[in-house]
């Protein structure tokens, strides 16, 4: 079954799971999505897989109008046993769309039929990414940085600042940040201002107000990151990822 939403800026759908998998996407606007172990910012017309079970929470960023898609666990063999953000095609969006007008107790040999079948096939066969995902860690004191940082990205505090509220040590927290994501807190920051900035300006903000919310002295070192990052200036990424 599938069925849309509109979300206004700032509202979230608290933590929570399904039985069945869910293919969420905005239409318009932005969402995040957080589980347990990863934070997704989806910009227009990027999805989330959300496997059975798995605990979730969505923010919208601006007002929001979005889809949803839910698939039985044996719905397909091929159904992806982790999270993954999927480009959505036009034809997917049709789908999603038609599917929403059907009946969701829909009969084996009816039009919702049809459309659900062609729908799983485009589904299966559609472009993943790995842009726009962030590790999550689990340690409680890591996750209170994460958590503040995710609301104002623009934060600059380091570990030394982060120490006496959270009760660790600034090299403990350090060794933490590597072992549990991988990136050290440094580049969490970064990759998350990245994640933000590339979904804000994909809602149409111009780069010098990205560049002053993420907390960047000037439009021009803010650039800079972006094409150490992603190879391109924000201009030009934006413009091959619309023509994708």
């Amino acid at each position: 079954m599938a069925r849309g939403a509109d979300y206004q800026n700032g509202q979230r759908e608290i933590w929570h799971s399904h039985e069945q998998a869910q293919l969420v996407y905005p239409v318009n606007g932005a969402l995040r999505a957080l589980t347990p172990t990863g934070s997704w910012m989806l910009p227009p017309m990027r999805a989330i897989w959300l496997p059975p079970g798995v605990d979730h929470e969505l923010h919208a960023i601006g007002n929001v109008s979005a889809y949803s898609v839910y698939l039985e666990p044996d719905a397909a063999p091929w159904m992806w046993p982790a999270c993954r953000v999927l480009l959505i095609s036009p034809l997917v969006h049709e789908l999603a769309l038609a599917l929403a007008n059907e009946p969701h107790d829909y009969g084996a040999d009816s039009r919702g039929a049809d459309v659900a079948r062609l729908l799983l096939r485009e589904v299966r066969d559609a472009e993943s990414t790995t842009q726009g995902a962030l590790p999550l860690p689990s340690d409680r004191r890591l996750r209170t940085i994460c958590s503040q940082l995710l609301a104002a990205p623009a934060n600059d505090d380091t570990l030394d600042d982060w120490s006496a509220e959270v009760g660790a040590s600034a090299r403990t927290l350090a060794r933490l940040f590597r072992q549990e994501t991988g990136l050290t807190f440094g580049q969490w920051r970064q990759q998350l201002r990245l994640v933000e900035a590339v979904s804000r300006l994909a809602l149409g903000d111009s780069v010098a107000r990205v560049a002053d919310e993420l907390g960047y002295q000037s439009s021009s070192g803010f650039i800079a990151m972006f094409r150490r990052s992603l190879g391109e200036t924000p201009q030009r990424y934006l413009k091959s990822e619309s023509a994708r």
